[in-house]
């Protein structure tokens, strides 16, 4: 009996950490040039899609009324706060990606490549184009 307990809780904390390695979650977003954190990103699945909007700014010279002023497409002029900036992302093996990710900042689209790592406690976030690339490591906050 002792065995078959000891079996479905290594059971339970192996989906745990499975789960861990999804993208979906709250995620503290890292300036890959200034190491400092910008804002928080909730990554969501819905049908097999994963989408992430900006919850909130936590650089320190941020505005929380800002608008996406160089965003070219119909994110153009609207708030950065509950933007959805990662869209389209599909399960491919280990990573996710086939989608975009908006750098608000620039208003650039990016293709994307979102990978968990680490145990799912940090993710390596990839904007490309072509052959030219990004990568940002984001830290799970929930």
């Amino acid at each position: 009996m002792k065995s078959l307990i000891a079996a479905a809780v290594l059971g339970l904390f192996a989906l745990g950490a499975h789960a861990q390695m999804s993208p979906v979650g709250v995620w503290k977003t890292i300036d890959d040039e200034t190491k400092q954190p910008k804002a928080l990103v909730r990554i969501t699945e819905a049908n097999g899609v994963v989408s992430g909007r900006i919850d909130k700014l936590l650089a320190a010279d941020a505005k929380p009324d800002a608008k996406c002023d160089k965003c070219e497409d119909d994110r153009k002029d609207k708030p950065i706060v509950g933007m959805e900036i990662i869209r389209d992302v599909k399960k491919d093996d280990d990573v996710w990606g086939g989608g975009t990710i908006l750098d608000s900042a620039k208003g650039k689209v990016y293709k994307t490549r979102l990978k968990p790592v680490d145990g799912g406690k940090r993710m390596e976030v990839r904007g490309y184009v072509g052959f030219f690339y990004r990568t940002q490591v984001w830290e799970r906050v929930e």
